[in-house]
């Protein structure tokens, strides 16, 4: 018996905030602290994105996490990691680095590339408690490792994580059981796209205009789309008119206390001053 599909609807729609961040980074932050418990797992959701080297060239400098995990895509331009425990990588466009920082880890991120244009996104991704200090560990993925699907004609899809219609995507594994897709939608095209019901979940779209659910509620490039999380629901109705660009990404609610200072990211206070105190030793 086919299941009837019942599609999640926008519950509300977030703007991107313009900020600062590393040596000067200039940054669209559109997920932040405000909605850390409405879609826990997820912390942070950043976007970079400029022609202008002035925007990018200073990077991040080495800088410490703990507690959670990054997930850093490049859609164009050239990024290298190094990081304190001897990982190192050059992320070009289409490339995927997923760095768990857990116990804690010192790492940086620069540009290696004087001009043209960069474009990409950072994600952190909450660790449970029983997790949170597990050993650090990076993952590299090169675009061509990074499974593709088209559904239906007009719908092309990149599965960076969790699966999609059989297909798994290039990062497995993970405590969160994360779903993180990068959509294009042709004019005029629409798919149904499955969500596990317990997961919470968001839309980020990145170019063009977006119809979300049953409803056909619009969003637009640089919004973040906040999902509703009906019981019975089991995926989302995606459609365009004229095109977008898009990231769905979705993961299983880990329901414990967030406390954040900066790059660090634990249960209690206590913990929060322990990892700067453990930083400042030269622990991490």
């Amino acid at each position: 018996m086919t299941q009837t599909f019942i599609s999640r609807e926008l519950e509300t729609s977030v703007d991107g905030i313009a900020v600062s961040d590393g040596a000067g980074v200039k940054l669209k932050r559109v997920l932040s602290s405000s909605l850390q418990k409405r879609l826990d797992p997820f912390l942070m959701l950043d976007e970079f994105g400029s022609d202008s080297p002035d925007d990018y060239l200073a990077g991040f400098p080495d800088h410490p996490h703990r507690g959670f995990e990054t997930v850093t895509y490049m859609l164009e331009g050239r990024m290298r990691h190094r990081d304190n425990a001897g990982n190192e990588g050059l992320l070009n466009a289409g490339d995927i680095q997923w760095m768990t920082a857990g116990s804690g880890l010192v790492h940086s991120e620069m540009p290696e590339q004087q001009h043209g244009r960069m474009q990409g996104f950072q994600l952190w991704v909450n660790l449970a408690a029983k997790d949170k200090m597990i050993a650090p560990c990076y993952r590299g993925i090169p675009a061509a490792e990074i499974p593709q699907l088209s559904p239906v004609s007009g719908v092309q899809v990149k599965i960076i994580a969790g699966t999609l219609e059989g297909v798994t995507g290039a990062i497995q594994g993970i405590r969160t059981e994360p779903v993180y897709l990068d959509i294009e939608l042709a004019a005029g095209c629409a798919h149904d796209f499955s969500i596990d019901s317990s997961h919470n979940a968001f839309i980020y779209v990145y170019h063009g205009e977006l119809m979300v659910g049953e409803q056909a509620k619009s969003v637009s490039a640089g919004q973040l789309a906040v999902l509703s999380n009906p019981s019975l629901s089991n995926g989302v109705h995606l459609g365009s008119s004229h095109g977008a660009r898009l990231l769905l990404i979705a993961g299983q609610p880990i329901g414990e206390p967030i406390v954040q200072w900066g790059p660090f990211v634990m249960n209690t206070r206590e913990e929060i001053e322990q990892a700067f105190a453990d930083f400042r030793r030269g622990q991490f």
